[in-house]
């Protein structure tokens, strides 16, 4: 049975810390957990003048308390409240929708509008602020609360569960360590590593090309990856459960966190071209009439109020019909790719999930799957780009110009492949973000602080 609940993005991952923590308080009362690290343990053996009549006592391990869960936590990004199927979008989003079939549906959960304060926040159980992040990491301020570097008085998530006898990792964008600190000579004190994850394999800054990422493992720059048809999302997927078979094979009793954030669908909006054929033609009606449609699903779902009102178009965005034929068909390939990026990216998490399943483990493991950080993105201003770094400069291109440099560059078809960096119009966002206003970077709407949210737990989620 699907239901909706409300939950704050600063308190999600702090039930589950709770949860761990009084658990382990009741099973082990002579180690208070509250308190970490674990603090050096007596010798409490007897150690004479020779081995005759000594007992040795060896230092154990820390363990996790006994019938905890795995943990697995999703998050995508970029992404609307009405992008995927499980909330009423037109993006097919199949493990999405199993997990909610399964578990819960959270349809008030909160974000910042922005990617690194959403992520410090998430990952801290703290106001962004409070560790350093009232912006992404690139906007390094010299003022209280915008360091972006995260204070080590203030434990992460990660820390708190690998204290309690977990394995962890994070696979995928990181977007938590400032731009002085992702060289290859470090200091490494605000990696990964450093903030509780036993392995780390992704990338470190806010985005990173799906075909030809330069990635980090561990406290190491591997580079760019030289294999035949490499792809992030796949490899992302192959990476956890290839982390998660090593882990449980050499500690079957071990629980996991593995922390499993996409690059998808952040741009550059880019996918195999398979993925964004499957919608040809899905996106011709334009951006009006899909918010129209996807506000009409929710509500034959019981995702918003059934006697809601849909919010108007701003005047920023233009009306579908106002645009010119040729643009059209631009604009409507701009949505396929994105689509098609998306839905890659769960099929990707599912894989994960499967594997999970394949190994005995699904009872037992609490997925949470946030879909976004940050409301989907109109940073691709009005007419999009076939190259973000145009818009990052400042040189938002007209649809004319688009055109002619798609042209050059090998036609449209050559949107969502890897000779060019994309990102679809402002007004897809909109679309995407259904009911609410606005998008990323506008934290006084909705359309940038809420997203969907989906717990699953069989062993204790029943209805």
């Amino acid at each position: 049975m699907n239901m909706f609940k409300s939950l704050s993005c600063f308190t999600a991952i702090t039930i589950v810390t709770a949860l761990q923590i009084t658990q382990s308080v009741a099973a082990d009362a002579e180690w208070d957990r509250t308190v970490l690290p674990r603090p050096p343990q007596p010798f409490q053996g007897v150690a004479q003048r020779s081995l005759q009549g000594s007992v040795a006592d060896f230092t154990q391990p820390v363990n996790a308390p006994p019938n905890v869960p795995n943990i697995l936590l999703v998050l995508i990004d970029d992404a609307g409240f009405g992008n995927p199927s499980t909330f009423g979008g037109p993006i097919a989003t199949p493990t999405y929708d199993k997990l909610a079939a399964e578990g819960l549906r959270y349809n008030r959960f909160h974000v910042t509008a922005l990617c690194s304060p959403t992520r410090a926040a998430l990952l801290s159980g703290r106001n962004h602020h409070a560790v350093g992040f009232g912006s992404i990491c690139e906007l390094v301020g010299g003022w209280p609360g915008y360091s972006t570097n995260w204070p080590m008085s203030a434990a992460s998530i990660a820390q708190i569960l690998q204290g309690n006898g977990y394995n962890t990792a994070a696979i995928g964008k990181w977007h938590l360590t400032p731009d002085a600190k992702q060289g290859p000579a470090g200091p490494f004190d605000r990696w990964p590593n450093a903030l509780g994850f036993d392995y780390f394999w992704g990338f470190l800054g806010g985005e990173s090309g799906q075909f030809d990422p330069v990635l980090a493992e561990n406290n190491s720059i591997i580079g760019v990856p030289t294999q035949k048809n490499f792809y992030l999302n796949d490899a992302m997927a192959e990476h956890s459960i290839t982390w998660i078979r090593a882990q449980k094979a050499q500690a079957p009793d071990k629980p996991f966190f593995l922390y499993f954030s996409t690059g998808a669908t952040h741009a550059p909006h880019q996918v195999p071209k398979e993925w964004s054929d499957k919608y040809k033609g899905k996106f011709d009606q334009g951006w009006d009439k899909l918010r129209e449609e996807t506000f009409a699903r929710q509500k034959q779902l019981g995702v918003i109020p059934s006697n809601a009102n849909l919010t108007p178009r701003d005047p920023a965005f233009p009306a579908w019909d106002s645009v010119p034929p040729e643009v059209k068909k631009l604009y409507a390939h701009q949505m396929e790719v994105y689509a098609g990026y998306q839905e890659n990216a769960d099929n990707a998490v599912g894989r994960v999930v499967q594997a999970i399943e394949e190994m005995g483990l699904a009872d037992n493991t609490l997925i949470i799957y946030i879909f976004g950080d940050n409301g989907a993105s109109m940073e691709g201003t009005e007419t999009g780009t076939f190259n973000e770094m145009t818009t990052l400069n400042g040189v938002p291109l007209t649809s004319d110009q688009q055109l002619k440099a798609i042209k050059a560059y090998g036609g449209l078809d050559k949107w969502g492949g890897p000779d060019m960096a994309p990102h679809y119009a402002a007004a897809w966002a909109w679309a995407g973000n259904t009911p609410f206003k606005w998008g990323k970077q506008v934290a006084s709407h909705l359309g940038g602080i809420r997203n969907p949210m989906v717990i699953a737990w069989p062993k204790r989620i029943k209805d």
